[in-house]
């Protein structure tokens, strides 16, 4: 089969490889080596064919490419939708990246219940895909659903003291959020007749949806409940320091590399997409939500004694900034906020891993037990360090494009929203740096961290990716936003406004 041939398949190759690759593994027998490097295999594969989307993407074009629609069950009118634009490709594209990472990072890190640990990271790399890739709302939904199962087990079964708590927590609040979605997405099926994305967006646009203006503003509220839980944005953001605390480290990378992703991607898509009027309506409340999210999450960091839950509320301030960059209805705004999920993405996996490395050999993740880790541990001081400048947002690592972004599209929306969201930027950088010191400068206080190893190979290999997207992204941004800002400009047509250029065609 030709490249040429292969397009039109791509999305559903794609999205099902892991789940294939899971189904496979309930077949092999179980030899714990096997079954990592098999893991290994089809997540890299994976990957590798995910890369046929951003090195055959038209990057002028903003509609929907690689598109499948296929009839799926005739009553309802539900069809095999599939497409990718700008805007969802990268994010595909940095569910297949990390997922192949977590394998390596949990390599020697799971002992138990190997086969099924690695069966649940398939799964969920293939149901994250789909929500990506989705153009159905039933299927979007499906999938959106489909991740609560193997997020919920990874953190419960393979989590640390309080993992049950944790995961009946992350189920319950993401589960009831979206059953507020669920109804939103009935209601246009009962006035469209079609659960079809493009279709829906087109009727409303044209005002062909009966009984559509009354219905608008409940409608928004319900797909917005649900995203502003994923997020999480304050105040529905208790869930998330749980989750994370207790999940295995692989379960953390994904939760805040994607799943997070799933919330913003959300409100970008269907929000701003389908309900433009109500959009503008409730963006100055959102915005407000956002600002909050920004300080408080930063606030809260700085005084955690664990390493783990600083980095989750941490999560919490970064994505205030997405939400902030989503709701301004500026170009640079969208673009920032496409780049900053990824670049969240990148660096904030990178940390849980860091984390994850640590607690392997301490069994602890509170910054109390460390101090002066520089020593024993160089290589991975230098690692972490790399990490959080990039989260920080140094300027040529990921994280400065996409804050200043959103930073300039703030501006343009309101002067002090821009003014209050740069005060996250420097309490970031407060409460990360404060705690690299106290990590890893200082006496070593307790004799056993003299001793730590440092990084393994497999370590390296499952860090060291991250810190070269980091430094790519950081230097050559254009390879990502020249993809995205067509679909954004496209997302922008129903806010008729004076927005600045920020990419060149």
């Amino acid at each position: 089969m030709n490249i040429d041939n292969l397009s039109p398949f791509i999305l559903t190759l794609v999205t099902f490889a892991p789940l294939a690759g899971a189904l496979l593994l309930v077949l092999l027998p179980r030899r714990d080596r096997d079954i990592r490097i098999f893991s290994l295999v089809i997540s890299l594969l994976t990957f590798v064919l995910s890369l046929h989307l951003p090195v055959h993407f038209h990057r002028g074009d903003a509609g929907f490419q690689f598109a499948v629609d296929r009839q799926w069950i005739s009553s309802p009118n539900i069809h095999y939708h599939m497409g990718i634009d700008g805007i969802s490709m990268w994010l595909v594209v940095l569910t297949t990246f990390l997922t192949p990472l977590c394998v390596l990072i949990s390599w020697k890190s799971v002992h138990d219940r190997v086969k099924e640990f690695f069966i649940l990271l398939l799964i969920m790399e293939t149901a994250l895909i789909g929500v990506f890739t989705s153009l159905d709302l039933f299927l979007f939904y499906f999938f959106w659903e489909a991740t609560l199962i193997p997020m919920a087990l990874l953190i419960g079964v393979f989590g640390h003291e309080r993992k049950v708590y944790a995961a009946v927590k992350f189920f319950m609040y993401t589960m009831i959020a979206s059953v507020f979605m669920l109804a939103a997405i009935l209601w246009l099926y009962a006035n469209t007749h079609s659960f079809d994305f493009v279709t829906i967006r087109d009727l409303i646009a044209s005002g062909k949806v009966p009984n559509f203006p009354a219905a608008a503003q409940w409608l928004f509220l319900g797909f917005f409940v649900a995203f502003a839980v994923k997020v999480p944005l304050f105040p529905f953001h208790t869930w998330l320091p749980d989750a994370h605390v207790e999940a295995p480290t692989a379960g953390s990378v994904l939760l805040a590399g994607v799943l997070l992703k799933m919330g913003t991607y959300g409100m970008l898509r269907f929000n701003l997409g389908l309900f433009p009027e109500q959009s503008r309506h409730n963006a100055p409340w959102v915005m407000i939500l956002a600002l909050i999210g920004i300080v408080y999450g930063a606030l809260v960091a700085m005084v955690q004694p664990n390493m783990k839950k600083l980095i989750a509320y941490s999560s919490v301030s970064h994505l205030g900034f997405v939400v902030l960059g989503i709701f301004s209805f500026t170009q640079a705004g969208l673009n920032g906020a496409m780049f900053v999920m990824l670049a969240h993405g990148v660096s904030t996996g990178a940390l849980f891993m860091l984390a994850g490395i640590l607690h392997e050999r301490r069994h602890t993740y509170e910054i109390s037990e460390f101090g002066g880790l520089a020593s024993p541990m160089p290589v991975y001081a230098a690692s972490y360090l790399f990490i959080v400048l990039a989260s920080v947002g140094l300027p040529l690592l990921n994280g400065f494009i996409g804050e200043f972004l959103v930073l300039s599209g703030a501006f343009q929306d309101r002067a002090v929203y821009g003014i209050l969201a740069a005060t996250g930027v420097i309490w970031s950088a407060g409460y990360l740096l404060w705690m690299y010191q106290r990590v890893f400068y200082g006496k070593i206080t307790h004799a056993v961290n003299n001793s730590l190893p440092d990084l393994s190979g497999f370590e390296k290999a499952a860090v060291w990716p991250c810190a070269a997207a980091a430094l790519v992204m950081g230097v050559a941004p254009i390879l990502w936003l020249g993809a995205i800002d067509p679909a954004v400009q496209a997302a922008l047509i129903s806010f008729p406004q004076v927005v600045s250029k920020v990419v060149g065609q």
